[in-house]
């Protein structure tokens, strides 16, 4: 990765107030967020669509004192919030992130909803892993694609242009302040877009393996499930600025990613009461850990792994998330009468799986479990049985570069980058530094829009774009 460090910098071929980085979710939220608040923006997106880990996700974003739960007669604040996440995740190194984001995060669901015209709604009936109150809002689908499109929508009807299939090869730089980026579209033609301000949205290293083995070593075993354009150049540019990194170690995996078919196998199931065996047939955990801490018990298993529920809980889930009804259309949901048939449908001990189901059953009526499991959904499973065969999947990582509470980028000697902000899976998240085990549902996207929503004001804030300067908006992409 060259830096053009030029003491005067060739003139750009496009000048914008704005640069964006990466046109996922947070790279979406920052430029709205500082159209909105009258600077000119434009966003390059390496992929030839908008793609990224937002719009793989369930689309489910942690408010904590929203008006939703206020209606639903859910009672919450940024305390109660502050404290789930950091029982869960323990002290790491961006704890004034933590702070920041639960306390703002009730403000980022109402600013989707109203000003982003995003569709939310909170997520009833069940907590979700590590939450103690029903906190998550998410679009009526339950998926990240729809999330993306409202995003889109709103970008297009602000006039924002987002240009994909613009990776950026450079950052540029002159007198240590970051002034803009290269971008080179799909016939190898290179623009110099100049900027006030570069926001770096552009994910974590999910897909380089070189990171994942240098930085991230606990999740080199786990299948990389996440969107092919995480390939760590946020993070490669910032380390060649001299930028401080944190919680490198951290990752959001997921335990029951589909063998065969990669669909994911929702931890809903767990909460119903399903819970995996290995290749013996017995369990190898308390599966309430949660999707992501418990991929690393997964990773230290004996496999084939399986996911063991009943017919209730597989029409209970699929009913309200109709991507898990691909599982049983696409012939991942094996069958079973009888313990012993499901074991001899998936290939295990017939009587160890039996005594498997039996003495759930007996925890789920209240006797103490061998892990030490308390949760058991709608109690013991019932026959006929269902299985699905899940192996452990990296989704995300959830380290990056250091940057304070205003999502600017902190240098080797504690001050901030000028003209370099990050969020998202850029920017060091919050899900502690162990591994997997730190992670809380909705973290991705909480960190990834919460800090967009941050790094799109404060960018604008700090060029000090004054009121009624006309804006250099890009009509025709970001080529010349």
């Amino acid at each position: 990765m060259t830096l053009t460090t030029a003491a005067t910098p060739e003139t750009p071929d496009i000048e914008v107030d704005v640069l964006v980085v990466g046109g996922g979710g947070c790279g979406l939220v920052a430029a709205i967020a500082a159209d909105a608040a009258g600077a000119s923006v434009a966003v390059l997106e390496k992929q030839s669509r908008l793609a990224g880990n937002t719009a793989l996700s369930s689309g489910s974003i942690p408010g904590a004192g929203t008006r939703l739960q206020a209606a639903a007669g859910v009672t919450d604040g940024p305390d109660v919030f502050r404290n789930d996440l950091m029982r869960v995740s323990g002290p790491h190194d961006a704890d004034h992130l933590t702070e920041r984001l639960a306390g703002l995060s009730a403000e980022l669901v109402e600013w989707l909803i109203d000003e982003a015209h995003v569709g939310l709604t909170l997520v009833a009936g069940y907590k979700h892993v590590g939450h103690s109150v029903t906190r998550l809002h998410a679009p009526p689908s339950r998926t990240g694609a729809e999330l993306m499109a409202d995003l889109e929508a709103e970008a297009e009807r602000r006039g924002i242009p987002v240009a994909p299939g613009q990776p950026v090869v450079e950052l540029t730089v002159a007198d240590g302040r970051v002034t803009g980026a290269i971008a080179r579209d799909p016939d190898g033609r290179e623009s110099r877009i100049g900027a006030k301000a570069v926001i770096l949205a552009a994910n974590g290293f999910g897909g380089a393996r070189d990171l994942v083995a240098e930085l991230c070593p606990g999740a080199q075993a786990a299948t990389y499930a996440g969107a092919t354009g995480s390939t760590g150049e946020a993070l490669r540019w910032g380390r060649a600025l001299g930028a401080r990194t944190g919680n490198l170690g951290a990752y959001q995996g997921h335990a029951g990613l589909a063998a065969r078919s990669g669909v994911l196998v929702t931890w809903t199931v767990v909460e119903r009461g399903g819970f995996v065996v290995d290749a013996s047939g017995q369990r190898i955990g308390d599966e309430t850990l949660g999707y992501s801490a418990f991929a690393g018990v997964e990773l230290a298993a004996t496999g084939p792994l399986f996911m063991v529920y009943d017919a209730r809980i597989e029409a209970d889930v699929a009913a309200g998330q109709p991507e898990f009804a691909e599982i049983a259309r696409m012939g991942d949901a094996v069958a079973g009468a009888t313990a012993g048939e499901l074991a001899q449908a998936i290939g295990v001990p017939g009587d160890a799986l039996t005594a498997t189901i039996d003495a759930a059953a007996a925890a789920a009526a209240g006797q103490a479990d061998a892990f030490g499991r308390t949760a058991w959904g709608l109690g013991a499973l019932q026959a006929p049985y269902r299985a699905t065969r899940i192996t452990p999947a990296l989704f995300h990582t959830q380290g990056g570069l250091a940057v304070d509470r205003d999502a600017r980028v902190i240098g080797a000697d504690g001050a901030p980058i000028p003209g370099l902000y990050a969020g998202g899976g850029a920017a060091t998240g919050i899900s502690g530094r162990d591994g997997g085990n730190g992670y809380v549902s909705g973290n991705g996207l909480l960190s990834a829009l919460g800090l967009g929503l941050i790094a799109g004001r404060s960018a604008v804030a700090d060029a000090a774009v004054p009121d009624g300067e006309p804006n250099l908006k890009v009509q025709q992409g970001v080529t010349t």
